[in-house]
């Protein structure tokens, strides 16, 4: 992601749009509704509030631990989004193939605490998933400097802010959506997880030479 390093405002739009990939609402709001259904709005509140914390403490700290984590562990970003696109895909594949045993998201909250749902898989690897992550540790290997950081930060508390307004949103609204149309956008959700799988792993082996992207404009 070299793209990430310079300060102008293409780089605040990519940041930005990456983000709301990475740690936007769009992935997480289908299963946040599905484990919340029988949850009274109380607790509903109590999840949202944790799910969101727990997210941007763990975005926070990639931002500015990723860079280190990189040489410590001496991992590069390549291999960063060939793992979290594997990951991704695991993730997609049971939301397009479906369960066999019902309610796809059931089995998650069985005989669990709400908060503990709430921290995962909710805020991670739903709420922050393998994009963000791989987004977050690269802003923090590749910035260019201090102010690059600080601009990552503001737009991280910009799609931060976007969560905490959709989330509840669907806590008050959640009582009247229609579960047929859920199941289908979860399936249509699950499919642009597949691909957006594909795309971090092969980013990821072109990041460390193993093959090489053309990309068109």
């Amino acid at each position: 992601m070299h793209y990430l390093e310079s300060l102008d405002a293409a780089f605040v739009i990519d940041t930005f749009l990456l983000l709301l990939i990475g740690i936007g609402p769009k992935i997480a709001l289908v299963p946040f509704l599905e484990v919340t259904a029988d949850m009274p709005d109380a607790v509903k509140r109590r999840v949202v509030r944790k799910m969101l914390i727990t997210a941007a403490t763990v975005a926070a700290l990639l931002l500015i631990l990723g860079g280190l984590l990189t040489r410590l562990l001496h991992f590069s970003p390549g291999a960063l989004g060939v793992a979290s696109g594997i990951i991704l895909l695991v993730i997609a594949g049971p939301m397009v193939l479906g369960q066999q045993d019902g309610n796809s998201e059931a089995h998650l909250i069985e005989g669990r605490d709400p908060m503990q749902v709430a921290a995962s898989p909710l805020a991670i690897p739903y709420l922050l998933n393998p994009a963000g992550i791989v987004v977050l540790v690269s802003l923090s290997a590749e910035a260019s400097g201090p102010a690059v950081v600080a601009v990552a930060i503001g737009v991280l508390a910009v799609v931060l802010a976007l969560d905490v307004a959709v989330f509840r949103f669907a806590v008050q609204v959640s009582s009247k959506l229609d579960a047929s149309r859920m199941l289908v956008t979860e399936k249509v959700f699950g499919f642009l997880l597949a691909a957006l799988g594909v795309q971090l792993a092969l980013n990821g082996l072109a990041d460390v030479g193993v093959i090489h992207l053309t990309i068109g404009h």
